[in-house]
């Protein structure tokens, strides 16, 4: 038994499911304009991203505002659909056999260039987009038992993965990945559930800059109240550009919380604690 949190392996899990990968697909389904680079936009702005993105974090995403920008900007493996405005939300759904069996709502506050602010982890539902999402899976995802991620923006689908998002397990309080466990392994879902309303704070650097970290100095950020976790997301011992990130920064920290100043107040001392690092790590010019 395999409980995918990553795209890549669901690609060899899934082999009857991989077409939602592929986001001309995805943009088809709903009668959405779309096509390859090279394809007239019967107008612009429009929204252009790769066609297939397994690593995630919105690489190379980009808003092309005019015909000229957007022949001067041709990019093979790219796409272009439109640009679509609204609330950007992050769904997870338990499904059995393509049907909603449990979802959650979450939704995010955009920054610039890609990046996010926070996510507000919701306890309420959203009926209209249940509604929306319920159709569609039970129309393209006959046959899936398991976790999906849906995201969409104003309400229509801009990417779909086979598997969690890992951002906020920690929100979905207790027994949820207990349940997420027996899901895949037995293909029944149960879980008595009390919500309540979480946030997942994100620090991001510069662009392609990934200083080191004094975990131990982060720990001890756990002992803050109503901070639930904090994730370190990158690996120092890799290169900066081996990380998926968005055009607009590297993701350097999540803080999930309960209370969304206490997330603020980790996240600065943690931007300090970086910056910290990252004067240490430079080396030192040389002197005559």
């Amino acid at each position: 038994m395999v409980v995918p949190v990553d795209d890549p392996p669901t690609w060899d899990l899934y082999p009857e499911h991989r077409w939602i990968y592929n986001k001309l697909a995805i943009c088809e389904t709903q009668d959405m304009p779309h096509g390859p680079h090279g394809t007239e936009p019967p107008e612009f702005p429009v929204f252009s991203k790769p066609i297939y993105n397994l690593r995630g974090m919105g690489a190379d995403g980009r808003v092309i505002g005019s015909a000229e920008e957007y022949n001067a900007s041709l990019t093979p493996g790219h796409f272009w659909m439109p640009l679509l405005t609204g609330a950007h939300v992050s769904t997870d759904l338990a499904l059995l056999d393509g049907r909603i069996a449990w979802c959650r709502h979450t939704t995010g506050m955009a920054a610039s260039a890609g990046t996010f602010d926070y996510w507000i982890v919701h306890a309420e539902a959203m009926p209209a987009l249940e509604s929306y999402l319920g159709d569609w899976s039970g129309r393209h995802l006959r046959g899936f038992t398991g976790v999906v991620n849906i995201e969409t923006i104003g309400g229509r689908i801009i990417e779909c993965h086979l598997r969690m998002a890992d951002q906020w397990v920690d929100l979905n309080g207790d027994g949820w990945l207990a349940a997420v466990v027996g899901l895949y392994k037995t293909g029944v879902w149960r879980l008595e559930e009390s919500r309540r309303t979480g946030y997942s704070v994100v620090l991001f650097g510069a662009p392609g800059v990934a200083p080191g970290i004094d975990r131990a100095a982060v720990a001890a950020m756990l002992n803050t109240p109503q901070v639930s976790s904090i994730q370190i997301t990158f690996d120092e011992s890799q290169p900066a550009a081996a990380h998926a990130m968005p055009p607009g920064g590297f993701r350097l920290a999540i803080i999930n919380c309960w209370d969304l100043g206490a997330g603020n107040q980790v996240r600065s001392q943690l931007r300090r604690l970086f910056s910290t690092t990252a004067r240490r790590a430079r080396p030192s010019l040389p002197t005559n």
